[in-house]
C-alpha cells in the first residue's frame, strides 16, 4: 500500500510505503528518483510487515520495485501503473 501526502506549500510529497508480506527478513525499495544502485531500506514491524517513508519531488513519476531478502523482486500491487523493463519483467510506477 502507498500513502501519498501532498503539501500545498512545499515542493515535495511525503510517500509512505507499507508492504505486508510474510516469511521475509529484509525488504528495500529500488528505482525511486531513477536510483537503482542505492536501496531505500524498509523497517520490519512487529507484525512482520515492512514500512518506509520518503520525500519525493512533486509532479514526478517514478519506476520502482521491492527487493526481498536481497534476491526476490516484486512489484507493488496498488501502484499507479506498471511499465515493462529491459529485463523482461515490469516495474511499478508511482505518479505524484
Amino acid at each position: 500500500m502507498i500513502q501519498k501526502t501532498i503539501y500545498k506549500t512545499k515542493d515535495y510529497c511525503k510517500v509512505k510505503f507499507n508492504l505486508e508480506i510474510q516469511d521475509t527478513e529484509t525488504a528495500s525499495i529500488l528505482g525511486l528518483n531513477d536510483d537503482w544502485s542505492n536501496p531505500v531500506p524498509m523497517k520490519k514491524k512487529k507484525d512482520g510487515s515492512f514500512t518506509a517513508e520518503i520525500q519525493l519531488p512533486k509532479a514526478t513519476k517514478h519506476e520502482f520495485r521491492y527487493l526481498l531478502n536481497e534476491t526476490e523482486w516484486i512489484n507493488e500491487p496498488e501502484a499507479d501503473g506498471e511499465v515493462e523493463n529491459v529485463f523482461g519483467s515490469s516495474n511499478s510506477v508511482l505518479t505524484l
